[in-house]
């Protein structure tokens, strides 16, 4: 079955066909158009689609959409595969769900922790029994470089840099960089930390805009083995979320 799924953000939409369990083809655009759509629909003929979105709207492709086929939108409750014990399972982000019921589809054996290195950082947890009892967030790259330049009087906007590997700074520019990235860096091996002497047997499951960055540092820590990179997680969490529901 080939299959269309739509993860709709507030700046961009992550588009993917798949062929069963495998993409055929992603893209990400800023706005979706009927007329694109259409050419979608035409090269590809999807059986079935399936849409995430952080907007409450029903957009006009959307409309489109089910008058062609088999379309579903995403909520907590199509998560079969994971028991949700968040306090308010209809509060936790669509993203963060579908990343963990993706993480759980892939490696179904082992406890898996969920890094998605957006606006912000979230690290999700899902067992491997398919429990999911919540996560933490916390600001993302890009988040605390520009509070630095914003909450103070003298302090520049300051880009990432992914090779600086130093402890510390020998002026203001290094020495935010070294605050920001090393404090990220340090942060994310303090929750991997904490897991991984829980169970060892953990996987390390990478995604979102800034995986490259964790990626690069995490794999140079004594944390490697366990590191996953999975940048279409969300995608694939929602292309099992389809067949779920069969």
């Amino acid at each position: 079955m080939v299959s269309l799924v739509f993860d709709i953000g507030n700046t961009f939409s992550k588009v993917a066909v798949f062929e069963e369990q495998h993409i055929l083809w992603t893209e990400r655009y800023r706005q979706i158009t009927e007329k694109l759509l259409q050419q979608i629909l035409v090269k590809f003929k999807p059986a079935t689609a399936i849409i995430s979105s952080v907007q409450n709207k029903i957009f006009l492709w959307e409309t489109m959409l089910e008058q062609q086929l088999k379309t579903f939108r995403f909520h907590h409750q199509m998560a079969k595969s994971i028991k949700n014990h968040y306090q308010n399972p209809e509060k936790l982000g669509l993203d963060r769900l579908a990343a963990v019921v993706g993480a759980h589809f892939l490696y179904p054996k082992n406890s898996n922790l969920v890094i998605d290195a957006g606006t912000c950082v979230t690290y999700d947890l899902v067992d491997a029994e398919g429990n999911y009892y919540g996560g933490s967030i916390s600001p993302g790259l890009k988040m605390r470089f520009k509070a630095l330049k914003h909450f103070t009087k003298k302090l520049p906007l300051i880009e990432a840099e992914t090779g600086f590997d130093q402890v510390s700074g020998s002026n203001t520019k290094e020495a935010i960089i070294s605050g920001v990235q090393n404090g990220l860096r340090f942060e994310a091996e303090g929750f991997i930390k904490k897991q991984t002497e829980q169970d060892p047997q953990t996987n390390i499951l990478l995604t979102g805009g800034d995986l490259n960055f964790f990626d690069t540092h995490l794999k140079s820590s004594i944390f490697a083995a366990y590191v996953k990179p999975e940048p279409y997680l969300v995608l694939k969490g929602l292309n099992a979320v389809i067949h779920q529901q069969e």
